[in-house]
C-alpha cells in the first residue's frame, strides 16, 4: 500500500469544509490522494444488514457516485463497505475513514484489508486522527465519525438501531450543521428503528438518489426502471420476481414455481453475465 502522508490543518490540502467543524482534527494521516475541495457524502449504517438495506446501499451509494459525489464512510462491516464498493464499481473515489492507524497491521476490520487497497487503486484516500499503530478502541471508533460527517455536505443512514455508531454519526452531522438523511423500513424491524428516529427529528426520508441530489442542488440522475431480459423464459420468471425486491433463493423457487436445482443453475449464469448479484446468504437481487 501506498506511504503514509501526514497533513497539518495548516497545509494547503488539509480539506477546507473538516476546518469547519467543532474541535477538527490538528493532524490527519493519509493514504492515496485527499482534496482540499471536492463534494463529499457519507453513507453510513449498520454492520448486520438485511438484504433490504444491502440492495438499498449499493444502488444510492452507486447512483451518487455517479452523480459526481465522492463517498465517504468508515471501512466497517456492513453498510459501510457497501457504500465503499458501490462507489469502486463504478470507477468512482471513495474516501475510508478509519478509527485505527493507517498501517497495514493496524487496519480494521482485518477481513476488509483488500477493499482497503481497493479504494486506493480507484483514486480513492484512506484518512485518521490516529498515527500509524494505533488500535482501535470504544473511543477511537466513535471519535472518527465526527471526520466522516464533517468531510461531507450531508450524510445518509441506511440501517441502523436506536443505539449505534451510525447514529453517532448522524448526531455528529446534525451538530456539525450537515443535512441528515435516512432510509424507512419496516416498523418491526430493529434496523429501521434508528432511521425512524431520525425522520421523526427532522431527518429527511430518502427513497432514491434524486432525493438527495434535489436537496443539495446537485444535477439529478436520470431514473430507469430495470429493464433486465432473460434468454429464456424462465430467467425471464426470475427476473421478473426479482424486480421487486431482493429475495433469498429459497423465495425464488417458491414464487416461480422452478425446481432447487434449475433455479441455482440459472442464478449462477445470471450472475456470470452480470445481470444479478449475490449479497450474501444466497440473497439475490438485480444488478444496477
Amino acid at each position: 500500500m501506498e506511504e503514509i502522508k501526514t497533513i497539518t490543518i495548516e497545509d494547503k490540502e488539509y480539506p477546507k469544509i473538516l476546518k469547519e467543524i467543532i474541535v477538527p482534527p490538528e493532524v490527519l494521516y493519509v493514504k492515496g490522494k485527499i482534496l482540499a475541495s471536492e463534494n463529499c457524502f457519507a453513507v453510513v449504517g449498520t454492520r448486520r444488514c438485511s438484504a433490504y438495506g444491502k440492495e438499498i446501499a449499493l444502488k444510492i451509494a452507486g447512483d451518487l457516485s455517479e452523480a459526481g459525489l465522492t463517498i465517504v464512510s468508515g471501512l466497517a462491516p456492513g453498510i459501510d463497505t457497501l457504500a465503499h464498493l458501490a462507489t469502486i464499481e463504478q470507477g468512482k473515489r471513495t474516501i475510508a475513514v478509519l478509527g485505527t492507524g493507517l498501517d497495514e497491521k493496524s487496519i480494521y476490520p482485518r477481513s476488509n484489508l483488500n477493499l482497503a487497497r481497493k479504494i486506493l487503486e480507484t483514486g480513492g484516500c484512506l484518512i485518521s486522527e490516529y498515527p500509524p499503530g494505533t488500535p482501535g478502541s470504544k473511543f477511537t471508533f466513535p471519535r472518527r465519525n465526527r471526520i466522516i460527517s464533517g468531510l461531507s455536505l450531508g450524510i445518509l443512514v441506511v440501517e441502523a438501531k436506536r443505539k449505534s455508531g451510525a447514529l453517532i454519526a448522524a448526531n455528529w452531522a446534525k451538530s456539525q450543521k450537515r443535512l441528515v438523511f435516512a432510509i424507512p423500513g419496516s416498523v418491526r424491524s430493529l434496523n429501521s428503528q434508528g432511521c425512524h428516529y431520525l425522520i421523526k427529528k427532522g431527518g429527511k426520508l430518502v427513497e432514491n438518489a434524486n432525493d438527495i441530489l434535489k436537496i443539495l442542488n446537485l444535477p439529478q440522475t436520470k431514473t430507469t426502471k430495470l429493464k433486465a431480459k432473460g434468454k429464456t423464459p424462465e430467467e425471464q420468471l426470475i427476473l421478473d420476481v426479482l424486480k421487486e425486491g431482493a429475495l433469498g433463493a429459497d423465495k425464488i423457487i417458491e414464487r416461480t414455481k422452478l425446481s432447487a436445482q434449475k433455479v441455482t443453475a440459472i442464478l449462477a449464469i445470471l450472475e456470470i453475465n452480470g445481470i444479478v448479484r449475490n449479497l450474501g446468504g444466497n440473497i439475490y437481487a438485480l444488478t444496477r
